[in-house]
């Protein structure tokens, strides 16, 4: 019998990945000619149920990030690498019950389509031309960030050099969001959680396997560490180190109640109890899904503890741990867990940039139709600055940390007071913002990086911002209501 050669599995992995991206760009085509206007492009026409919400958000939380980053961060340091999609999940749960209903009170009583509609409704013109100015920095990151990891996929299951995989990742992306935005993006999101939730869920048990149980896990990562404290420490659920966690906690926990991407889609729930129901069970399934990257990372450092990248930890154990009918499964949720957060990513660039600042400063007569016209051809250019950015980034983390570290320190307390007090202001809210992040430059520029005591430089900026807030309520008169 002959057995198939390498070349050939390898080709076999690409058609199966490319086969899916096809298939996703022609869903999104199809669901894109029934896209008559701004509403539907921007929130789905307000008509979402619990079941969609919830499957246009997990898809959305688990990316990047949660997948090729954690699995990266748990080859590096264990357990406690869990932290990072676990003080993602409990923002959800505050997203589920106290911001996200609130928010979107008021988004359906004024008609906002984003983040941007409500810092402009609660503050000022001005405000939301800054902060989206800066979100649209990060965001940009965010989004090279999510291309990267389809490159590292593709280039650990392929050969495909980082350029051309970051460009196969943006052409698909671009395409099916840029034909019907946020209407498309849930019903393929919906394609892709299945893929995601089975892949993983299928791929865990064999990575385990693979090394020999966890009795087999323990003894290859305590010989590859060969030190009984760095072993200890490696299971542990502080391994990384308290501070780390703790500024983890301080940056993802706000940033999942106030990321523009996941307000435009709470937003286009079709009532309170849908937002309840889906963005619970989303938080509910992220604090679950944080154990399988963590599994398989640690499984792939104790059966490959010298890879160069440790964000590589995540393809070549779906590649090389388990049967091909199983790994392509894998490779494929990888690809769909990257390929989902990518669209909400281009969500939030493309309706920030042609709304909040198109439309508030270029264009404000802009009929519908060029707005929704406007918003396809940034769309189109944002997927091409993309490539441009995700060809030099270091790695995914890095990538991702810019942009949670940017929205939380300006946007986390001016929203959220403005949200829950009359008495925020307008000049509060600018200067809770401008000094977050001046704190945080500083430290990074003149304190090598570091923060103060067990405080990273990002929640030091973090708490400087909502300590200015909270003491502008007593220094500022209120310009606005909630």
């Amino acid at each position: 019998m002959n057995l198939p050669r390498e070349g050939d599995v390898v080709n076999s992995y690409l058609v199966v990945i490319v086969g899916y991206a096809l298939f996703l760009i022609l869903l999104g085509y199809g669901i894109g000619k029934h896209v008559k206007g701004a509403s539907d492009f921007f929130v789905g026409g307000r008509s979402f149920s619990w079941k969609l919400l919830f499957t246009t958000l997990i898809a959305a939380n688990i990316g990047a990030g949660s997948t090729v980053g954690v699995t990266g961060l748990a080859y590096r340091h264990g357990v406690s690498s869990w932290w990072w999609i676990g003080c993602s999940g409990l923002g959800s749960l505050i997203l589920a019950y106290v911001v996200g209903p609130a928010v979107w009170r008021v988004a359906k009583r004024y008609d906002l389509f984003t983040m941007g509609d409500y810092l402009d409704h609660r503050y000022s013109h001005a405000f939301r031309g800054v902060t989206s100015t800066m979100m649209a920095i990060g965001t940009l990151a965010l989004f090279s960030g999510q291309l990267l990891g389809i490159a590292w996929i593709l280039n650990v299951v392929a050969g495909m050099p980082k350029l051309y995989g970051i460009m196969m990742a943006a052409i698909v992306v671009t395409l099916y969001f840029s034909s019907g935005g946020l209407k498309s993006a849930a019903v393929v999101n919906i394609i892709e959680l299945a893929v995601i939730l089975v892949g993983f869920i299928v791929a865990a048990p064999y990575a385990l396997n693979y090394v020999g149980g966890w009795n087999g896990l323990e003894t290859k990562i305590a010989a590859n560490l060969g030190n009984t404290a760095k072993t200890a420490s490696y299971f542990s659920w502080n391994g990384m180190g308290n501070s780390t966690i703790l500024g983890y906690f301080l940056m993802l926990t706000p940033a999942f109640c106030i990321s523009p991407g996941l307000i435009g889609k709470v937003y286009s729930a079709k009532d309170e109890p849908a937002i309840r129901k889906g963005t619970l069970l989303n938080g509910i399934v992220q604090l679950f899904f944080a154990f399988f990257p963590m599994l398989i990372g640690m499984c792939a450092f104790a059966a490959f503890p010298d890879l160069s990248n440790q964000e590589l930890a995540l393809p070549k154990a779906m590649k090389e741990m388990m049967p091909f009918g199983i790994s392509a499964l894998a490779l494929s949720a990888i690809f769909a867990a990257e390929v989902s957060t990518c669209d909400t990513v281009l969500y939030m660039l493309a309706t920030s940039l042609s709304k909040d600042l198109y439309q508030t400063f270029i264009k404000p007569d802009a009929t519908d139709a060029e707005l929704l016209s406007m918003t396809r051809k940034i769309t189109a250019v944002c997927g091409a600055l993309g490539i441009i950015i995700a060809y030099y980034l270091a790695s995914i983390i890095s990538a991702m940390a810019i942009f949670y570290s940017l929205m939380t320190v300006s946007l986390a307390a001016p929203f959220l007071f403005g949200l829950f007090t009359k008495k925020a202001s307008t000049k509060g809210a600018f200067l809770s913002a401008v000094l977050g992040v001046a704190v945080v430059m500083g430290l990074r520029l003149f304190n090598g990086g570091m923060g103060i005591g067990i405080l990273n430089a990002t929640s030091c900026g973090i708490l400087v911002a909502a300590l200015v807030m909270a003491l502008s309520l007593f220094v500022f008169s209120p310009n606005k209501e909630a």
